[in-house]
């Protein structure tokens, strides 16, 4: 009742690539650790030799007798939503880390750095670059969120975009997953390139590829402009960089700069609270909980300071608090 199963088909790894399950090993296994180290969570590494669909979902039911929870890693989009959700109906929870805990960071990274500028996120436009499995789940957290009953955490529009730009109805390359998310990002319609879309936006958030983000386009960004630059290793532009262009807030994937945007923040406490509590899946309500538990152990952000450190060992016990109380 206290085993996890950290799943991967090696499709997506870290920065890496499609490295398949031999090459993901170590991190699937530096990713058990993390469960032991942060919530005492007894975690295996399956890294399976196929990257098929059907073959990875029947895999998955199969083992699902032996674990308390199913988490789901470095799998490549678009196949990693359709895998996740066809397991939702297995009686324990899935999660899929790569999307949903980079999600729920990002989100309480932008509760604080909302505070740190003095900004409502209601007001807040907000560009999404990346729409693989990272990107996706951010913006659909961020768009959702007064349909889940938090009005005060959805921005006033979010651009997602993708390698050949603004992901908009006019495009006829779109995928199922982009095509969902055209019917809920830019209201304006704006078409062209991430230059295009960043002009006037309070709000930059990438999980995309190193170095696409120029000075000259956080100068048209609203003033007191929000950076998340989490492409790893490498960030879409570097801290020092984005400062010197007039960024207020910036924030990284990596642990040698100021506000890491780190998913094991949020995994370990996510499973604990869940199986703790016996729960069947983890719900888009628990999401919100998750951000807003790991916002409020900030007391007084500041623009070096918007994220708990990971090794805030307050961290893992809000999240599974609040994940095992809805």
């Amino acid at each position: 009742k206290n085993t996890v199963a950290v799943v991967t088909d090696g499709s997506a790894v870290l920065g890496l690539g499609n490295i398949g399950p031999l090459g993901a090993l170590p991190v699937m296994e530096g990713k058990a650790m993390l469960f032991k180290k942060f919530a005492g969570i007894d975690a295996f590494p399956i890294c399976l030799n196929t990257q098929d669909t059907e073959e990875i979902i029947k895999t998955v039911r199969n083992i699902t007798p032996v674990f308390a929870g199913i988490n789901l890693e470095d799998i490549s989009a678009p196949r990693c939503f359709e895998i996740e959700e066809r397991l939702q109906d297995l009686g324990i929870p899935v999660f899929h880390d790569d999307q949903h805990g980079t999600a729920i960071v990002v989100l309480s990274g932008l509760i604080n750095a909302a505070k740190v500028v003095g900004k409502n996120i209601n007001d807040m436009k907000v560009v999404v670059s990346g729409a693989g499995a990272a990107g996706v789940a951010t913006t659909k957290l961020l768009v959702n969120a007064s349909k889940e009953g938090y009005p005060e955490l959805q921005p006033k529009d979010v651009l997602v975009i993708d390698s050949r730009g603004i992901v908009e109805e006019g495009r006829d390359d779109l995928n199922d997953i982009k095509k969902a998310l055209v019917k809920i990002t830019n209201k304006e319609k704006i078409k062209g390139s991430l230059a295009d879309a960043l002009v006037g936006v309070d709000v930059f958030i990438g999980v995309s590829k190193p170095n696409i983000l120029t000075k000259e386009m956080i100068k048209t960004m609203k003033d007191d402009s929000i950076v998340f630059a989490m492409a790893n290793p490498n960030p879409e532009i570097l801290p020092e960089l984005a400062k010197s262009a007039g960024v207020r807030v910036m924030a990284t994937g990596r642990s040698d700069f100021p506000n890491q945007v780190n998913n094991a923040l949020v995994f370990p406490g996510i499973f604990k609270g869940a199986i703790e509590a016996r729960k069947k899946q983890i719900t888009e309500k628990m999401k919100y909980l998750a951000a807003k538990a790991v916002a409020g152990l900030v007391e007084n952000p500041s623009e070096e300071n918007i994220i708990p450190d990971i090794f805030d060992k307050r961290v893992t016990e809000e999240v599974s608090k609040a994940v095992s109380e809805n």
